[in-house]
């Protein structure tokens, strides 16, 4: 009887989670309404987010905001994109301005238990200074009494702070409050130098100064951090879905599916690329979404490799190596989980 009375329980259970997990919840519903996703891009970093010469944005966080439209609507264009600031940029998801934000945004605990739920990291980075190459400064050991222009709401701030401390460097900040003005304030000769993500470092060096070979990038400490897309607390379907979308561009890399081959994959007899491209069915309707999404995601962006390569990887102006953005089954961190 107590077996019998803890089988009934469990089935039933089971049939509450199935119907909570294709209930659409309140962020999905704004979004398909609207017919859009809304979500924080910066306010300019080529490789990352930035409108090309015909306004359509481009960029691997854009990239990760569209696939999430394509997961929702099927479609990467129905995605809109909100500059923001450093200081912008949490009030704005918070307060529901925006959807999600793929913008640069490191995870940390304070972050993480204000009001945002972290999804799955999508570059993970080093912060670094850069400065002239004619400064003679190789290191961060060498930038005593440096003054550094740094952006407010970053945690590049408090990086300038630890850093200065731990090694006596009594570096100056000069802050400003948006990229803009940050970066013109370096190249301007306003600062010693300038702290940011070395990505976004290597970006400025390779469209904003006259000649990149005049500057060089180190690392300010030796921490790595994972920059993640954030969603607000309070909508747990909303969480799964931009988590699962992004999974999809890390499982299509592991299983050898790409933009070009995906239509002859879907003929494979790998039971778990099967039930990732919706084959057998079951994973999209457990999100609320159609069951080939993860099929539409990589038919029109790719796989993670293919959308690092031609935003910031090899393939772009960038030529940013994968470094530790490789699957860690290539010795990076990148690790997919299981459709399933």
């Amino acid at each position: 009887m107590i077996m019998k009375t803890w089988m009934m329980a469990a089935l039933a259970a089971s049939a509450m989670m199935s119907a909570t997990a294709v209930h659409a919840g309140p962020t999905l519903d704004k979004v398909k309404a609207r017919g859009s996703v809304v979500c924080g891009a910066s306010q300019g970093t080529v490789g990352f987010g930035a409108p090309d010469d015909k306004g359509y944005w481009k960029g691997l966080d854009v990239e990760t905001c569209r696939a999430v439209a394509v997961a929702i609507f099927g479609d990467k264009d129905k995605a809109e994109f909100v500059p923001l600031s450093g200081q912008q940029r949490i009030p704005a998801l918070q307060t529901g301005e925006i959807d999600i934000l793929p913008r640069t945004l490191t995870w940390t605990l304070q972050r993480d238990a204000n009001g945002i739920n972290f999804t799955t990291p999508t570059y993970y980075e080093f912060t670094g200074f850069m400065v002239a190459k004619s400064s003679g400064v190789t290191k961060v050991e060498d930038m005593t009494g440096a003054s550094v222009c740094v952006q407010t709401g970053s945690t590049t701030e408090v990086v300038v702070n630890d850093v200065s401390t731990r090694l006596k460097l009594e570096l100056n900040p000069v802050v400003f409050d948006n990229v803009a003005a940050t970066r013109q304030a370096f190249f301007s000769g306003r600062c010693d130098a300038l702290i940011t993500d070395a990505s976004a470092l290597a970006s400025v060096r390779a469209t904003q100064s006259t000649n990149a070979d005049d500057y060089v990038i180190f690392p300010a400490n030796k921490y790595m951090d994972a920059l993640t897309p954030a969603v607000r607390h309070g909508d747990d379907q909303w969480l799964d879905i931009v988590n699962w979308s992004i999974q999809a561009l890390l499982n299509a890399e592991l299983y050898g599916i790409t933009q070009a081959n995906i239509d002859e994959m879907m003929s494979s007899d790998d039971p778990r690329v099967k039930r990732f491209l919706g084959v057998e069915p079951g994973n999209g309707k457990a999100l609320g979404l159609d069951d080939k999404f993860a099929y539409n995601i990589v038919k029109q962006l790719g796989n993670y490799g293919e959308m690092f390569d031609r935003n910031v990887g090899a393939n772009s102006p960038l030529k940013i190596e994968r470094g530790p953005n490789r699957l860690f089954s290539d010795g990076g961190l990148m690790f997919p989980l299981t459709f399933q």
